[in-house]
């Protein structure tokens, strides 16, 4: 079977699990084991379909469709590929935790939410696949629906007000894509992604598409500075479909600008392209991880870091479009391929940390990290999950976060040492802003784990805390091992990258890995080797085991086992450290940033008040229009209708009298 007969299966079944969702909604639990099941049957059959399209050429569908110009096509090449194998490895998963976390959400509608994820998840596959315009536009917008529809399920007023948020961003972005499309499609004559390769457009024009299509679809990856949906919808979302959203769907908007810049205006790059993405994923990077450090809702901190880590990739893709424009596949190749590894590992860490904060939440019933404390004892799998997560976002070697990062940096270099002035000035900044991320990315986690799972607990529902369902810890082992084997077997996931990322630019391979020994490209400079570090690593922690054992006499005989002291005091839970006291530092020193943050979320808010205030005006106004003019006019008809009525007998020879009459009329005024 191809993998276009997998990816067929998986849609299919998603079909079927969202209708047997719908039609078995009266029993939740019913509800929540036929949307799983469809859910983890489909996600298999997708991640086969990928995995499958790593390798090899392209896989083409070409069916007619309603339209001339809306021809169905699907296109399944190595990039396509690696978004339907990350879409269907975190479906798996969340499907998997679902089967005991959308318990808890007996009663509001478990049905409805099972559809609305099949149909996100479906759209997701198909959006990636579809190679058609028309087509994609279509599913682009039946995943917006389907994701808004799971920002707002809760339907409290905070879900409500990020929903329109989301839904007002994720449709303005959806215009300039059209926009982009239609001017692609008006120089190709068709709406076929392939026309629109072989088409070769003016510089202008080209580069007027690139920046709608990269504006576009930045929208929908969370960049800065069109990213204030984010903080809000993510969080919103239930914890399952939050991992998705973040994981997931912003990586649909990465992909939408890799589509647009190297592959349908492929040959066209012109360098300060790459320059404006490399300059937007710097930003992004550093300011997503500065609000991040300041918040207190495990969830909005969570949904930062993905703009933070959007910035990364960007980073990656930026040096990729200048290594095309410099006529350097080297250079393209390393840039390209860091930020599609950074893309893979993201969705794995970021998917198992929003795990974690669902896990929490769902025992603590609380996303105030201020109302946590203490559940490293409580919800073991959980703490070892969710470090194993904290460990591979902040980068930390041998875990996978690093060695994405590690690629990129490389990238950065290879850049600064090549090419126009400009690329040797904006990349050497580029690495010291990804340098600072990181930096504050550790302090970040050090936060977040320290104040949710150390010290003591801080709420009544946190020292009551159990470990998670058993599904649920489950789907966060998946995610944690994922995290673990991308790292130490990178010498085997390096070269597959590398491959996807010379053929998404159409130039040769790039060597990565020999044996077990990572590099950027052949002749390179620096080699790394995961397994290694992973054994020096295991050596270090063992070393204080040793050093233990040889001195556990003495330091038996000189243990003090007397209550601790601080200061005249005992031991009280608010001398712990706090989320809030831990940032504090970090909130002074960047002040003027977070002053920019509140001004645009100012801004929003009057713009959102001022649309509130026109609705209520135009809901009171509206009648005071038909009190003047349509009820009056409607009323004289109605009165006029009735008077004639009476013309109206029934009598046959009447009507013909009426006939006659009508004659000698017209043959008065025809005469006349």
């Amino acid at each position: 079977m191809t993998p276009l007969s997998f990816f067929w299966i998986s849609i299919l079944v998603s079909v079927v699990g969202a209708l047997a969702s719908i039609l078995v909604r009266n029993s939740d639990s019913t509800a929540i084991r036929a949307a799983s099941g469809a859910g983890i049957v489909a996600s298999a059959a997708g991640l086969v379909s990928g995995l499958s399209a790593l390798s090899g050429p392209a896989a083409v569908i070409d069916l007619a469709g309603p339209y001339p110009f809306a021809h169905f096509v699907l296109r399944v090449d190595p990039l396509a590929g690696l978004m339907i194998s990350v879409i269907s490895l975190l479906s798996l998963v969340a499907w998997i935790y679902g089967l005991a976390y959308m318990r808890e959400y007996e009663g509001r509608g478990v049905g409805g939410m099972g559809f609305f994820m099949h149909i996100f998840i479906a759209s997701m596959m198909l959006v990636v696949a579809a190679d058609n315009a028309f087509w994609f536009l279509i599913f682009f917008e039946m995943m917006s629906l389907a994701s808004y529809f799971l920002v707002i399920f809760d339907q409290n007023d905070e879900a409500v007000s990020a929903g329109f948020l989301y839904f007002f961003v994720a449709h303005a972005g959806s215009v300039l894509i059209m926009a982009a499309f239609f001017l692609m499609a008006n120089a190709a004559g068709s709406f076929d992604f392939a026309a629109f390769r072989e088409t070769s457009l003016s510089p202008t024009t080209a580069s007027i598409v690139f920046l709608l299509g990269f504006l576009g679809f930045g929208a929908k990856a969370g960049m800065i500075p069109l990213h204030i949906w984010l903080p809000r919808a993510h969080p919103a979302a239930p914890s399952h479909a939050s991992a998705l959203m973040s994981g997931v769907m912003i990586k649909i908007g990465v992909f939408g600008i890799i589509k647009v810049g190297l592959d349908l205006l492929g040959g066209q790059e012109l360098l300060w392209w790459g320059v404006v993405v490399l300059a937007f994923g710097a930003v992004s990077s550093v300011l997503g991880v500065i609000y991040a450090l300041a918040e207190h809702d495990i969830k909005k901190l969570l949904a930062y870091h993905s703009v933070e880590n959007i910035g990364i990739i960007l980073l990656g893709v930026g040096v990729g479009m200048i290594g095309i424009a410099m006529n350097n596949p080297t250079l393209a190749v390393l840039g390209l391929m860091a930020g599609l590894y950074h893309l893979l590992n993201h969705a794995v860490f970021k998917g198992l940390l929003f795990l974690g904060a669902g896990s929490v939440i769902y025992r603590t019933h609380t996303k105030d990290m201020e109302a946590m404390g203490g559940l490293a004892k409580a919800m073991p799998w959980t703490a070892l999950s969710f470090l194993i997560g904290a460990l591979a976002i902040s980068a930390i070697p041998p875990l996978n976060g690093f060695v994405s990062e590690w690629y990129t940096y490389q990238a950065l270099f290879a850049g600064a040492l090549e090419g126009s002035f400009l690329v040797r000035f904006a990349t050497p900044i580029a690495a010291v802003m990804l340098a600072l991320t990181g930096a504050l990315a550790v302090m970040c986690f050090v936060k977040a784990y320290g104040v949710i799972f150390s010290g003591p607990a801080r709420s009544e529902n946190a020292r009551n805390a159990t470990e998670a369902p058993h599904s649920m810890v489950a789907g966060m082992a998946i995610l944690a091992a994922a995290c673990v084997l991308l790292g130490l077997l990178a010498p085997l996931v390096a070269p597959v990258m590398g491959n996807i990322a010379s053929a998404t630019l159409g130039v040769p391979a790039v060597m990565f890995a020999d044996g077990a020994t990572l590099m950027p490209g052949e002749g390179a400079r620096t080699v790394l080797s995961t397994p290694l570090i992973a054994v020096l690593l295991i050596a270090l922690a063992m070393l204080p085991l040793v050093i233990h054992g040889i001195n556990a006499r003495m330091r038996a005989t000189r243990r003090h086992t007397e209550a601790a002291w601080a200061t005249g005091y005992l031991p009280d839970v608010h001398m712990a450290l706090t989320a809030k006291s831990f940032a504090q530092p970090i909130r002074m020193f960047f002040a003027p940033l977070y002053a920019v943050r509140k001004t645009v979320s100012t801004v929003w808010a009057c713009l959102t008040r001022g649309y509130e205030r026109f609705v209520c005006f135009a809901r009171r106004n509206e009648p005071w229009a038909d009190n003047r003019f349509v009820n009056p006019i409607a009323s004289g008809v109605g009165v006029a209708g009735r008077r004639f009525q009476v013309i109206q007998g029934g009598d046959f020879r009447i009507y013909c009298l009426y006939i006659v009459g009508a004659l000698v009329a017209l043959l008065i005024v025809a005469a006349s």
